[in-house]
């Protein structure tokens, strides 16, 4: 159960916020962002799944009443 409390857990992207001049930014930099966004929306796209999921059960049990 360690990693769900570790994907849990936020972090910070190095100062980052969304619209922010990129040009301050070096390649690799860019590209560490880019993998931590990328991380972040499946993470994000998991969450939403699951409650989806926890959605349709209960619809399924309250709509059979």
């Amino acid at each position: 159960m360690g990693f769900a409390i570790e994907e849990d857990r936020p972090r910070r992207i190095g100062g980052y916020e969304i619209g922010q001049d990129l040009s301050v930014f070096s390649i690799e930099e860019i590209d560490e962002r880019i993998s931590l966004l990328r991380e972040e929306i499946a993470r994000l796209e998991r969450n939403r799944d699951q409650k989806t999921a926890q959605r349709a059960a209960a619809d399924s049990i309250f709509a059979s009443r």
